[in-house]
């Protein structure tokens, strides 16, 4: 079972993606019914989850799916 992610933890990794991706527009929130991990928005698309990583305690693995119908052709 992954530990709970801070509120401290959740700023952190929402003021890294920002500075990764270059944009303003990413927020981190905490999931409503699993305090293990958190979703990862632009704006108000889901892009992802971040979550713990059970190996390295204070790293974070981020997980984001690329559907099939967001490729271009």
């Amino acid at each position: 079972m992954r530990p709970p992610v801070k509120d401290t933890d959740l700023k952190r990794i929402e003021a890294h993606l920002k500075r990764t991706f270059n944009t303003g527009g990413i927020i981190v929130k905490a999931r409503p019914k699993q305090n293990d991990s958190a979703e990862v928005y632009v704006g108000d698309e889901f892009i992802g989850i971040v979550f713990e990583d059970e190996d390295e305690e204070g790293s974070f693995m981020f997980e984001m799916a690329i559907l099939a119908e967001d490729l271009p052709a």
